[in-house]
């Protein structure tokens, strides 16, 4: 049945590609969203999950409305991820790595409904929390392998011959990652921990009262790191016989770096307004999505057995398949 209805509808690639579109853009406002209901001492604005306040129209409270928008939107995305997982078995040509990376958004979601009902039930314990935000990024890392994937076939562009470069772009990750964790921590120690006036929210006390000077400053650390590792990676893309790929990409990482660290220089002088406070998440979400770029722009290696000479390396696969006599089955291997 699933074949017959495959071979009677059929997306094209480019119109694939849009949907992916539409489900990483989706999958950025559910970050930038429930950062702000944290940041406005919405998290128990509705004190129930599926409903707000025992129905499904939010009281006109600033705070229930705020949660009860974001649980909208995590709705609508479910729609947009569920519509990129479906569509990828009926793309064509048909590519079974989108179908298996679209299967994860669905579940991710599913997974963040789940996750957030926990969230509300255990007044917003800060590892709870930090679990949510981190499959926020999770799921980011997903959507944009899908939204990548799919304006690419495997044989639109080239391998790189470069494997120190392109292994010293994948080597920031575990910075990157860490930074976040760090970051993650950062919040649910400090004033931000999402509750409103009267209600009562655990917060990470591990060092006392010094816990949130503590482990900003353990984050600011490992944010320097981070900065001096890409800034490294940046100048060894540049050396002679480098492959430049990924330097574009990297710059805007650097460059979003660099506003991060002024801005959470700002928002720590001013005592973490919320605004400023958003405004770091949301950069911090910009820099992951170019950090992502960035390890996609540097591409895929070419096979140690099957060394490209000098005057191969600018030729795509197609060029080079172009180039092969008939019935050598090089274009083939590319896909």
């Amino acid at each position: 049945m699933l074949a017959s209805l495959r071979n009677r509808f059929e997306i094209s690639p480019h119109r694939y590609a849009q949907v992916t579109t539409v489900a990483l853009i989706g999958l950025v406002l559910i970050v930038l969203t429930g950062a702000a209901v944290r940041l406005t001492e919405s998290g128990l604005g509705c004190p129930n999950w599926p409903k707000c306040y025992g129905g499904p129209i939010p009281p006109l409270e600033t705070h229930a409305v705020i949660e009860m928008s974001n649980r909208v939107i995590t709705a609508l995305l479910g729609i947009a991820v569920i519509a990129a997982c479906v569509l990828a078995f009926f793309r064509r040509p048909y590519r079974r790595h989108l179908a298996w990376i679209g299967a994860l958004l669905p579940l991710g979601v599913i997974a963040q409904a789940i996750l957030g009902a926990l969230v509300v039930k255990y007044d917003l314990r800060p590892e709870l929390v930090m679990g949510h935000f981190i499959l926020s990024m999770m799921l980011l890392d997903a959507g944009f392998a899908l939204f990548w994937c799919s304006r690419y076939e495997p044989w639109d562009r080239r391998r790189s011959w470069d494997r120190k470069g392109v292994w010293a772009v994948r080597g920031l990750v575990p910075f990157g990652q860490l930074t976040i964790l760090a970051g993650t921590i950062a919040t649910g120690s400090g004033p931000h921990a999402g509750e409103f006036e009267g209600q009562f929210v655990q917060r990470f006390t591990f060092k006392g009262s010094d816990t949130l000077e503590w482990v900003v400053q353990r984050h600011a650390v490992l944010a320097a790191i981070y900065g001096l590792a890409a800034i490294g990676v940046w100048f060894y893309l540049r050396r002679p016989g480098g492959d430049r790929r990924a330097l574009k990409p990297l710059t805007l990482v650097l460059i979003l770096l660099a506003v991060q660290g002024v801005v959470g220089y700002i928002q720590w002088e001013l005592k973490l307004p919320t605004e400023i406070v958003w405004v770091h998440v949301a950069l911090a979400t910009g820099n992951w999505l170019a950090m992502l770029w960035t390890i996609a722009a540097a591409g895929r290696l070419e096979p140690r057995s099957g060394a490209v000479p000098a005057d191969e390396r600018d030729r795509t696969p197609s060029d080079r398949a172009a180039a092969t006599p008939a019935g050598t089955g090089a274009g083939a291997g590319a896909a």
